[in-house]
């Protein structure tokens, strides 16, 4: 219930005030810290990791473009590989000044070397696509690099393998192999069940267990997890709209939509009543040291990101000259927006709460507590820093207006139109109508070819029509709606059938609205 208020309200208030609601939401749960019945609520490292990262990876991944991913490959790779070993290396190196081991520092710095996919969505809005697809797919993949990290920092700390650079490019090497095979595997075996499937409640069943299954068959084989679900959703991405039937997205789609939004609040609640919790337990001749130490390594994680996209790009144009290559570089005060939209959340936390508590010997873990305190300072600090500088350095940057998305999609509206009124009399043939079905279907579409070819020429005349046409069409289904209502207040029709007759009312309500909203 708390949960859930917190996500309402901060939502709402977010939208009004035109704040970020991770801001919020992270405000909200140290604001709950104080409350004396919270103080101890948490959840398991593990289930943040388990429960939350493959259902939220799964649908980022399924909303993301693989044909953008694949033109910017090689920033996506350099981003989530080499620059999550340079902020890791960066950070460790900075906690080992401040006085922590190499071992710990080393889990510190693969901690807070990934960026969050969910913050990346919740709050990088309103970018080109090109620098939104970037920073997602980012996100996405370079959780797989740090986790990987993490893992050989861990186990050198607690006495269990020796450090060798061999052995690191291996584990990395296997845990991609492993990660992407089982991610397809799953992929592959989620299609085969759903084609055998007719019923929307069960194949949205399957695309619930989806991600789990492919996150928790990578972990078995020793794979990454996260590397697993993105690479189930970008493949049935792909395979999706072939064999998911209209009625089942839309299930899977509210579904997702309701159910990400739910955790993703959560999680931003969930960081917030942490970071107040770390704070707490520091006494006062420590709070200052802890603070000043927050500060630097945030300082670290935000000047790596940033040295990098001011240095990379200039050696990859003296590497790479080719004239294609020229027409997709990008200008140092666009680059800046990159640089600072490398938010850090909940993996961060969960990765710094999962370090175990003791070593091999049975001693305590080192520095334990100080990796926590940190990583959840951090993750607070830079998350409501970068999110309120971002809107201003968005409008100092300039960035060029991204129109190829509106020009695809009428390029898409007037294509199926234009080729599906060419299929007409074919198809009619095909299913055996009618003279007087066929002439009906013909005028509807040869209007609405009309409309289409209308915008596209810029007749406003033609488009205010069709405005009016949504309005009235709208006014009717109320009036429809309210006599059936009428009628069952009368007792003259069952529960049972107002609501058959409002499902069918409800699904045109929602096509016309939608079709206001874009044509608006």
């Amino acid at each position: 219930m708390v949960l859930g208020v917190c996500i309402l309200a901060s939502s709402v208030v977010a939208g009004r005030l035109r704040v970020a609601a991770p801001v919020l939401l992270v405000v909200c749960g140290a604001v709950l810290g104080f409350v004396p019945a919270l103080e101890e609520v948490s959840l398991p490292p593990e289930a943040m990791l388990l429960i939350f990262l493959p259902a939220l990876l799964y649908w980022e991944s399924l909303n993301t473009s693989l044909r953008e991913i694949r033109s910017n490959l090689r920033p996506i790779v350099l981003l989530s590989t080499l620059l999550v070993l340079a902020t890791a290396g960066a950070v460790a190196s900075v906690a080992h000044a401040l006085g922590l081991d190499w071992g710990p520092a080393w889990v510190l710095g693969a901690a807070l070397a990934p960026t969050d996919a969910t913050a990346v969505s919740a709050i990088a809005r309103g970018m080109p696509r090109r620098t939104t697809t970037i920073l997602r797919a980012e996100s996405l993949i370079n959780d797989g690099t740090a986790l990987v990290i993490y893992a050989i920092a861990v186990a050198i700390t607690v006495g269990e393998q020796q450090f060798s650079p061999g052995r690191v490019s291996l584990q990395l090497l296997l845990s991609y192999a492993g990660g992407a095979a089982a991610g397809l595997l799953v992929a592959w075996l989620a299609v085969q069940v759903r084609k055998r499937l007719d019923s929307p409640l069960h194949e949205t069943v399957v695309s619930i267990l989806t991600p789990f299954a492919a996150f928790l068959l990578a972990e078995t084989v020793h794979g990454s997890g996260v590397i697993a679900v993105v690479t189930c959703g970008l493949a049935l991405a792909q395979v999706g709209p072939r064999i998911v039937r209209a009625d089942t997205r839309q299930v899977s789609y509210a579904f997702w939509g309701i159910a990400t939004f739910v955790l993703n609040g959560s999680l931003f609640v969930l960081i917030g009543l942490q970071a107040h919790a770390a704070i707490r337990s520091l006494d006062g001749s420590e709070t200052l040291a802890t603070l000043g130490a927050i500060g630097l390594v945030s300082l670290t994680v935000v000047g790596t990101r940033l040295l990098w996209g001011y240095t990379t790009p200039y050696v990859i144009r003296a590497l790479d000259r080719r004239p294609q290559q020229r027409l997709r570089r990008v200008g140092a005060r666009q680059r800046l927006v990159s640089s600072a939209a490398g938010f850090r959340g909940a993996v961060s936390l969960a990765a710094a709460l999962a370090v175990p508590e003791t070593v091999v010997g049975g001693g305590p873990f080192p520095f334990r507590d100080e990796i926590i305190l940190i990583t959840s300072g951090v993750v607070v600090l830079t998350l409501i820093v970068q999110s309120v500088m971002l809107p201003s350095i968005i409008r100092f940057s300039r960035l060029p207006e991204d129109t190829a998305l509106d020009e695809e999609l009428r390029l898409a509206q007037s294509t199926a139109s234009e080729e599906a009124y060419e299929a007409l009399p074919r198809l009619a043939d095909e299913v055996g109508v009618s003279d007087v079905v066929y002439k009906r279907v013909r005028a509807e579409y040869e209007h609405h070819l009309e409309v289409v070819r209308a915008r596209e020429a810029g007749d406003e005349e033609v488009a205010q029509s069709e405005v009016e046409y949504s309005a009235l069409r709208l006014e009717l289904i109320a009036h429809k709606r309210a006599t059936v209502v009428r009628l069952r207040d009368e007792q003259a029709i069952d529960d049972i059938v107002l609501r058959t007759i409002q499902r069918k009312l409800d699904v045109e309500e929602v096509r016309l609205s939608r079709r206001e909203v874009e044509e608006d």
